[in-house]
């Protein structure tokens, strides 16, 4: 996508502020939360630069699922992903991309009653914050989503403010509306970050000094840190997905016991999971998807979505891309030391959350207040701890 053809914000002037006037900020990382980020920071009247080694949305985003729903127990993550969602409606339009609402459902086989009880238990929590979410038996969800095999399943959660978005299309979408609202978009540039003071070195060596820096660069976040001085409790760890043509128009699917996810795709469904327990080398990274992977996903996706299975139906691609780990499975977003900020560890979840990590990002860079669940300095940096698929029910 060329930078003419990318979609883009109207920015009109009732949408733009002084809040930010004379804060001058980098963001390193074009991908979804950083360019959200841009977009906020720009809106509000700060000089903001948006940097990438590579291009918009080149790395973990471009080759993320795209599913979005607030299907969460804890208040916070669920308050977070309804904001989320709200703004991924707010920006969708003919002109920008599209937010396909789709309900959302995860379930568990009959034998698996560890999980089915999670689920059962999510729900509940769910509904005491005030998430529309439903339990639904195997003959009930059949009833409702006939594209789906059900006669084994014990137990499905159904949560209906969900919905998928192009990664891609939205990213490009932001970044053009920051440089819309102000915003420089340096791309094909690898920047160093340095603190004490926050600033950025170019490629040639030419000192970029600001009040804030936000490094959103995904897997390579920690070495970005690392390299300042600054150690992060977090690991890289590959995952794959892949296309194949299929007639699915509803719902997106995380099958628990299965170990996979699947959502409706133009080109007929898109399907993953292939998550490697291990850290991954950010520049080392195998980005094909293996074949053994491809082969053992299209027969349990086959299991759950029959019409996948006809002679008709084949791999349409497959890849990988980089997730990031921590410790508790939370995020590390926010001040890392004066001047620098981070937003890292996401565990599969972050272009789900992006436009809401951005708008409190951009909000506490303006001088208010973090999210202190997801605080950065709540581990020193060196804990270790074991790679767990962000999806999973029983990170145990």
């Amino acid at each position: 996508m060329s930078d003419a053809d990318e979609p883009a914000l109207a920015v009109g002037a009732d949408a733009l502020t002084d809040r930010g006037a004379g804060l001058e900020v980098a963001v390193v990382g074009a991908g979804a939360i950083g360019a959200t980020a841009a977009y906020d920071l720009a809106c509000e009247g700060a000089a903001v630069t948006l940097y990438d080694r590579g291009g918009v949305a080149s790395e973990a985003t471009g080759r993320a699922a795209g599913i979005c729903y607030d299907a969460f127990a804890d208040g916070l993550d669920a308050e977070i992903a309804g904001d989320a969602i709200e703004r991924f409606r707010a920006f969708s339009s003919d002109d920008t991309f599209s937010f396909v609402e789709c309900p959302y459902v995860w379930l568990a086989r009959e034998g698996d009653g560890q999980r089915a009880d999670a689920i059962r238990d999510q729900v509940r929590r769910m509904q005491d914050n005030d998430i529309v979410a439903l339990e639904m038996g195997g003959d009930a969800l059949a009833e409702r989503f006939p594209a789906l095999r059900t006669d084994d399943v014990d137990v499905a959660g159904i949560a209906g403010g969900a919905g998928y978005v192009d990664p891609t299309a939205y990213t490009a979408c932001l970044a053009a509306a920051a440089t819309g609202a102000g915003a420089t978009l340096e791309t094909e540039t690898a920047v160093d970050v340095r603190t004490d003071p926050a600033r950025v070195v170019r490629p040639d060596g030419e000192v970029h000094e600001v009040d804030a820096v936000l490094v959103a660069a995904g897997a390579r976040t920690k070495g970005l840190l690392a390299d300042a001085g600054i150690p992060l409790a977090v690991k890289p760890y590959r995952v794959q997905a892949l296309v194949a043509t299929a007639d699915l128009a509803e719902p997106m699917c995380y099958d628990a016991t299965g170990g996979f996810y699947l959502r409706p795709h133009s080109a007929g469904l898109l399907a993953g999971d292939g998550t490697e327990d291990r850290e991954a080398d950010p520049d080392a990274y195998e980005r094909e998807a293996d074949s053994t992977f491809t082969d053992d996903l299209l027969e349990r996706v086959s299991h759950r979505v029959p019409g996948i299975a006809d002679g008709d139906h084949g791999l349409e691609r497959a890849w990988a891309g980089l997730c990031t780990a921590t410790p508790d499975r939370d995020p590390l977003v926010g001040r890392v030391r004066d001047g620098l900020y981070v937003a890292t560890g996401f565990q599969g979840h972050g272009f789900m959350r992006a436009p809401a990590i951005g708008e409190r990002l951009a909000a506490e860079i303006l001088g208010g207040d973090g999210t202190d669940a997801f605080d950065p300095t709540r581990f020193r940096g060196d804990e270790a701890f074991d790679v767990v698929e962000g999806m999973a029910l029983d990170p145990n």
